[in-house]
């Protein structure tokens, strides 16, 4: 088979998105030629092939849900729901924005903006815990200021990873440290992973573009056209509910970011960043969702039956997200078995002046994480690439990783498959393909700059 048609599962999901505007659709057509294309290769072609390739597509949905990672985030992804429907019916989110207006500390649409910036900030021990704790923190403030949740789902999701990717006392610090120790580079992994926070030009033109928009108000393309209409607004229900107290949603959200760092630390025996992401926050949201359930209980304003229906309420409002989710992760898995991403990183290993090569690892980079929705993944398959290109070639390493991890978090931020972009879309209860509509321009801006920046430091570094 020729190794061409690896990419075309990546382009029916495309197509399909862009037809039909389905995402579970896209998803599922995509996931389906994906495993027709591993029979073929295989050597399974007859009469039979559309229902065996259909088969195929079920078991690998049910592969995905065997490994523990996979099922975590998965059923994280359903207590969410569960837990913005508590503090949303209690009253907390009402009375917490009350709270904010009246302090002065978000008074403003800009300090309202400012704020979420800053708890995305302080909450860089994982992205998914950083887009959830500033999405469930802001969406009744952005109600309040109108100001839609397209604007609140770019904030989060294009703040978290760039801040999870430069600060690196996390888990994205663990893995790439784990990628890099097998290399001779000349100098120590975690000097080489440091060497790249200023090099790493995606996430430094993404975060500054986030605060420019904070503060200067302004917003351009389809967010604009959003910001006009409104078109979540019918969802908008937190601050519709009668206010009652911000503990109501304080102490579980307090309980959610102190103990998914208790569970990182629980999980790394003891090290913060050897913990487990996935783990930490299943665990951590589990808790959460307790806290609140037995604080609107002992209020006596609820019974049980009232919070086990508001609870499977929230969870059944992110059905489709869920969904959306698991597609993603079943694609993925069957794209790292056709070899899509090794075919799009052979592409730029082949034949390449090297003062070229730090612009086409970002894009090699920007292309996988599209393709695949996971920048991890790009992680792996990329560092293998390109530090052997530093140790044969003498090329600067900080430079060469940065080039791959911009790459990885540029292509993330622009793909609809990915998972963080489906948990950025969530916390802040914006529709899936708007959150990816209004934030691709941005991340295109960024991208292109990146790519020059990357193009400049090759000719002047190598």
């Amino acid at each position: 088979m020729a190794d061409w048609l690896t990419l075309l599962p990546a382009l029916v999901a495309i197509i399909v998105v862009l037809w039909r505007k389905e995402v579970i659709l896209a998803l599922l057509l995509s996931l389906c030629c994906a495993e027709l294309l591993i029979y073929l290769r295989a050597g399974n072609a007859g009469p039979g092939l559309l229902l065996d390739g259909s088969i195929a597509t079920l078991e690998r949905i049910v592969a995905v849900t065997r490994d523990g990672d996979n099922a975590r985030i998965l059923m994280f992804s359903l207590l969410v729901g569960g837990l913005l429907a508590y503090m949303r019916d209690s009253g907390g989110v009402s009375a917490t924005v009350k709270l904010l207006i009246e302090k002065g500390i978000a008074k403003t649409p800009r300090q309202a903006g400012l704020l979420t910036f800053f708890i995305s900030s302080v909450t860089f021990i994982e992205s998914n815990l950083s887009s959830l704790t500033a999405g469930i923190s802001s969406r009744g403030l952005f109600d309040k200021f109108k100001m839609s949740r397209a604007r609140l789902a770019y904030i989060i999701d294009s703040t978290s990873a760039p801040i999870c990717i430069i600060i690196l006392l996390n888990g994205w610090g663990a893995y790439i440290l784990g990628l890099l120790s097998t290399y001779s580079l000349g100098e120590s992994a975690v000097s080489v992973l440091i060497g790249t926070i200023p090099l790493n030009f995606y996430a430094l033109f993404t975060l500054a573009l986030v605060l420019y928009t904070i503060i200067s108000g302004k917003v351009y393309g389809p967010m604009r056209k959003s910001e006009q209409q409104l078109h979540t607004l019918a969802n908008h229900t937190e601050i519709d509910v009668t206010p009652s107290h911000p503990a109501f949603m304080l102490v579980p959200l307090l309980t959610l970011v102190a103990s998914m760092l208790g569970f990182m630390l629980l999980t790394g025996n003891g090290r913060l960043v050897a913990g487990s992401g996935s783990q930490s926050v299943l665990y951590a949201t589990t808790l959460a969702c307790l806290v609140a359930y037995c604080m609107m209980l002992f209020s006596k304003r609820f019974s049980h039956q009232q919070l086990v229906d508001t609870g499977f309420k929230g969870m059944s409002e992110l059905l489709p997200l869920v969904t959306i989710v698991l597609l993603s992760l079943a694609l993925g898995s069957s794209l790292k078995l056709l070899g899509t991403g090794t075919f799009i990183a052979s592409i730029v290993n082949d034949n390449l002046p090297l003062l070229l090569i730090p612009a086409l690892l970002f894009l090699a980079g920007a292309l996988i994480s599209f393709t695949t929705g996971t920048s991890w993944g790009t992680f792996a398959i990329l560092i293998p690439i390109g530090m052997p290109m530093v140790e044969l070639l003498g090329l600067p390493p900080s430079l060469v990783l940065a080039a791959i991890l911009s790459g990885g978090v540029f292509g993330d931020h622009c793909s609809p498959i990915s998972d963080s972009t489906a948990v950025s879309s969530v916390a802040s209860g914006c529709d899936l393909l708007e959150h990816v509509k209004t934030q691709l321009p941005y991340a295109l801006l960024c991208g292109v700059l990146a790519l020059l920046a990357f193009f400049i430091a090759g000719v002047l570094m190598i």
